[in-house]
């Protein structure tokens, strides 16, 4: 099963039209987008099409009920700005690792941008995609 793992693309199970923030879009319109399209994570993306930063929706919603953001809150001013991102062509192990954060029990990443050879977002992989697509390898092999 490795083997098989081992061969597939990123590029091949991820989600290649992804839902996008400026920096200057403020939280509450961006948690609106996240609700609106049941996702967990934004990738906010600068004028290129980088990934410059990411928030979840845990994030934006526990802080708006906690009453940290205003109005003029910005996700510029939230985001995380080290984003782990992964390349098109890496394998689902190599994208497991990254989503494993150095293998501690309270630090998954659910979603991963996926990015080309020039750093510029094509798609998002989900711990979802990963596990649909090992479920179907599994129902195969059964």
């Amino acid at each position: 099963m490795i083997d098989i793992l081992k061969n597939i693309k990123v590029k091949d199970i991820m989600t290649k039209n992804v839902i996008t923030a400026k920096k200057d879009e403020g939280v509450v319109e961006a948690f609106e987008k996240m609700l609106k399209h049941k996702i967990s994570s934004l990738p906010v993306i600068d004028d290129e099409n980088k990934v410059i930063g990411i928030v979840t929706t845990t994030d934006i919603g526990y802080n708006l009920i906690r009453d940290k953001y205003t109005l003029e809150t910005t996700l510029g001013d939230v985001m995380t700005k080290d984003v782990i991102t992964i390349d098109e062509n890496a394998n689902i192990l190599e994208a497991i690792k990254k989503m494993d954060i150095n293998g501690k029990k309270e630090e998954i990443i659910n979603q991963l941008p996926v990015v080309d050879k020039d750093n510029k977002l094509v798609g998002i992989i989900s711990d979802g995609d990963i596990i649909r697509t090992i479920s179907k390898i599994i129902i195969d092999i059964i």
